[in-house]
């Protein structure tokens, strides 16, 4: 279906064919877009439920502007949109009956769909407490000297440890999920790979995630050290490990989000080489 430019389908394969050049000009920018798109071409739009997610493409003169997904619960991704975008994407969305919850993308793109979406439907966005910061990786300087032990990588046969350090992190960030052998495959975490860091007698004391090569990106995402254990170096250590491991498997870029909220773990990421790629936001629909 196409509305005022944008191309609107089910079908994820149709998105990706039309639009997987202009994700990959601007990977960084562009890692939600492509991250879900995966997901859902991989799982199968089966398995996000009985609403199919639904995917959106901006063509004008043959060339792609940007593009959304929608999952559910109703909710929408965005790449990053000019103001008359944003307010174009919000008008053909209410007036085809869409309701959303929540809108993500970068925060100018967030405030000004937000904007617009209040304007057709009369819905109060809020802006979440917990604000982002999107890093892209440059030249990776890991630290020195590393705390002792080493890093170890997760296989197969370490699901129960995996999965209790990512039910660790999810309780940290305030995440409502429940993550056992029924749930792991139909969540977030069970597509990426964990490397742990070990101290010298096998103790592990931090954990860090990466998702799958992407168009040649990788996101890391989930890097977490038990309170108690916070301070001695574990989280540098396990981020530059990950990290490592993303360039040895290919990616070209290497990005992650960070809470802005949290001077540490920013000051962390960039002195491992990581730098400001742009804001993140999310708001929320009454």
């Amino acid at each position: 279906m196409r509305v005022d430019g944008w191309y609107l389908t089910e079908d994820v394969d149709d998105f990706l064919a039309r639009a997987e050049g202009f994700l990959r000009s601007r990977p960084g920018a562009h890692v939600m877009q492509s991250t879900w798109a995966e997901r859902v071409r991989t799982r199968g739009a089966e398995a996000f439920g009985a609403e199919a997610p639904r995917f959106g493409v901006l063509e004008r003169a043959g060339e792609v502007q940007a593009t959304f997904y929608r999952l559910p619960p109703r909710a929408l991704g965005l790449s990053p949109l000019t103001p008359e975008q944003a307010g174009s994407l919000a008008a053909r969305l209410a007036a085809l009956g869409h309701s959303l919850s929540r809108v993500s993308a970068d925060h100018g793109t967030a405030t000004a769909f937000a904007e617009a979406w209040q304007e057709c439907t009369g819905a109060t966005p809020k802006l979440r407490d917990t604000r982002l910061r999107l890093y892209r990786l440059g030249t990776l300087t890991p630290p020195e000297p590393l705390p002792a032990g080493r890093g170890r990588e997760l296989g197969e046969q370490d699901l129960e440890q995996a999965m209790f350090w990512c039910g660790e992190f999810a309780a940290a960030v305030g995440e409502d999920v429940t993550l056992d052998a029924g749930t792991w495959a139909g969540s977030r975490y069970a597509d990426k790979r964990y490397t742990l860091w070990e101290t010298p007698d096998g103790t592990p004391v931090s954990v860090a995630g990466r998702n799958p090569l992407i168009g040649g990106q990788v996101q890391v995402d989930v890097v977490y050290t038990p309170a108690p254990l916070r301070g001695r170096g574990y989280a540098a250590a396990v981020t530059a490990e990950v990290s490592r491991a993303a360039l040895e498997a290919g990616a070209e870029e290497v990005v992650l989000f960070a809470d802005r909220s949290n001077p540490a773990s920013n000051a962390l990421y960039q002195r491992l080489g990581y730098r400001t790629l742009t804001d993140w936001s999310v708001y929320d629909f009454g």
